[in-house]
């Protein structure tokens, strides 16, 4: 099986990493095009072959994968409309892009998956949700399950659901980077130096995050196991608690969701 990119830009880059990490595809069965040099020679020096040519990405690859911003995604499947043939397998990243929106701009019965990733993709521990076309196989969907596998966790959602997954997974990187960094910037105001307070404070989460992940209990419930009487945790909760951090990120979830709902209908 091989997979090609219309579009190299970071996300199509993030993903071409993670699955020659893994394996999954070795460097010959990759190709990817897009207009902009400098994002084609970033996918060059991954040692993937870079053309100019959308329709030289669909014709020689079985997996096509739709990395262009949102905006150009109609332009780009019109484009190379007349090439796509069953054979061809389209997994769009684009946010707010519906599958109907796609599903239009291609030849009838074309399998069309809609995927929402995230930039840990890059490092093979992405957070991904994908919904399935009208015309999609059982076959289509064990193959995207396996290349999003490869370079992290996916689950299936309805495609009502993909606007909320933006808003958490497809986002909340950019949310968890913040965190790190303040976390860190009050060890630096603490007295510490900021590689440690950096690498301490990003172990904190990952650790945590694992924590979660490998124990099946709730957050609320490992935090109160660390929520002693009278101890520092209860006094630093607190805080948060008085600042709104919960409400903060809820509103960060839904402010994000509302503008892929918007983009969404931006390009239909």
């Amino acid at each position: 099986m091989s997979i090609g990119f219309l579009g190299a830009g970071k996300m199509a880059q993030a993903m071409a990493r993670g699955l020659l990490a893994s394996g999954t595809f070795p460097r010959e069965k990759m190709i990817a095009s897009a207009a902009d040099e400098m994002t084609n020679n970033e996918m060059r020096s991954l040692g993937v072959y870079v053309t100019e040519h959308n329709h030289e990405v669909v014709e020689q690859r079985d997996i096509v994968v739709i990395a262009v911003k949102p905006n150009l995604v109609s332009l780009v499947l019109n484009e190379v409309a007349p090439v796509i043939t069953p054979h061809n397998l389209i997994v769009s990243l684009a946010a707010g892009v519906t599958l109907d929106s796609m599903e239009r701009c291609l030849p009838g019965k074309s399998r069309v998956v809609r995927v929402m990733p995230n930039i840990p993709t890059l490092v093979r521990q992405g957070a991904s949700a994908f919904a399935l076309g009208r015309h999609v196989t059982d076959t289509d969907c064990d193959t995207v399950k396996k290349l999003m596998s490869a370079v992290g966790y996916v689950e299936q959602v309805q495609e009502k659901d993909v606007a909320a997954v933006t808003g958490l997974s497809g986002c909340g990187p950019a949310y968890c980077f913040m965190a790190i960094e303040a976390l860190a910037d009050g060890g630096v105001k603490a007295g510490l130096p900021r590689k440690v307070a950096i690498n301490l404070a990003a172990h904190t989460l990952l650790g945590s995050a694992k924590m979660v992940l490998d124990t099946g209990k709730h957050p609320g419930e490992l935090k109160d196991a660390v929520f002693s009487p009278e101890g520092a945790t209860a006094y630093a909760v607190h805080s948060l608690e008085k600042a709104g951090l919960r409400a903060t990120l809820m509103d960060a979830v839904e402010a994000a969701l509302l503008r892929a709902q918007e983009l969404g209908r931006m390009t239909k």
